[in-house]
């Protein structure tokens, strides 16, 4: 097991971990800030990544494809919020379960009734289809590259938007004491709602980074939206920072432990036994990370502040 192999997984723990930020950025705001379960969270994933895949076709551009699938994807997020989701703040949470678990099944259904049920393809930039050589013997794929830089961009924008400019004060102030914060004159309503469609937009960038390497296909938004909750529960609830440091954990972890953990278990088992255990001790890695920390901090690595 080389040093190379294990650098080159450790950049796709990475590179995974910063996408899973993304979905879980949108996700701890909308269920910290505005104390809402959405469950439907994965779904906008999915859609950014179909809309993504048409959009892509329809310009012959990934570059054009990228902005529109963003903004159109946020504008979906919004009706959403405005439409449905506004009327589940002042319900309980197991409300709010059921209504955006119904929203999952709508969505696939209507996906499927609109682009049917096979896979959509959406390939990689032309340009970025090839690899970039990091080190002596280490090459890398440009494009996985890109994903890298995107989501430390995103994340470095993000952290100052809710933390140092007044929109992400106002934000914060509706989340902690809404009556109040509408007294002082601010539109709450609005203001949930480019919340939620700023999440939806994040949805819409990792669907559509990720595309190109996993399937767009119908039900893609469930297997990550339980990562993504995963990770807000490890890093706190309503933290940026803590879904930031969540989803660079679960992501190296994750990738790590599949790459690595069925030669482990060669070296001291039998090969049909190793090959059977160590994917499914790998499955499991996260979760007991996840207890570890709920053992060690309850409320999260990083909990935002009442």
């Amino acid at each position: 097991m080389s040093w190379i192999l294990i650098l080159e997984q450790s950049l796709n723990g990475l590179q995974f971990g910063l996408m899973l930020f993304l979905l879980a950025a949108g996700l701890t705001l909308v269920f910290g800030i505005m104390d809402m379960i959405n469950l439907a969270h994965g779904s906008l994933y999915m859609v950014g990544a179909y809309l993504m895949a048409t959009l892509t076709q329809a310009s012959g551009s990934y570059w054009i494809g990228l902005p529109l699938a963003v903004l159109a994807t946020a504008a979906v997020g919004m009706l959403l919020e405005v439409s449905i989701l506004r009327r589940l703040y002042q319900r309980d949470h197991m409300t709010q379960v059921l209504a955006t678990f119904a929203l999952i099944l709508i969505s696939n259904e209507l996906v499927r009734i609109i682009w049917g049920a096979q896979p959509v393809m959406l390939n990689t930039p032309d340009a970025l289809s090839g690899p970039v050589d990091l080190l002596p013997g280490l090459s890398y794929s440009a494009y996985r590259l890109l994903i890298i830089g995107v989501g430390l961009v995103v994340a470095v924008l993000l952290y100052f938007l809710v933390t140092r400019t007044r929109t992400g004060m106002l934000v914060r102030a509706g989340a902690s004491n809404r009556e109040m914060a509408t007294a002082m004159g601010v539109d709450i309503k609005r203001l949930f709602t480019l919340v939620f469609g700023f999440g939806a937009a994040l949805c819409a960038v990792a669907g559509a980074m990720l595309g190109p390497i996993l399937a767009v296909q119908v039900g893609m938004g469930e297997n990550i939206l339980i990562l993504a909750f995963v990770v807000i529960v490890i890093g706190g609830i309503g933290s940026i920072r803590g879904a930031l440091v969540g989803s660079m954990l679960v992501g190296v972890v994750d990738t790590i432990g599949r790459a690595f953990l069925p030669h482990l278990f060669r070296e001291f088992l039998p090969p049909a036994m190793a090959s059977n255990l160590g994917p499914a001790v790998a499955s499991i890695l996260i979760y007991v990370l996840m207890a570890g920390v709920l053992f060690w901090k309850p409320q999260g690595l990083f909990p935002a502040r009442g």
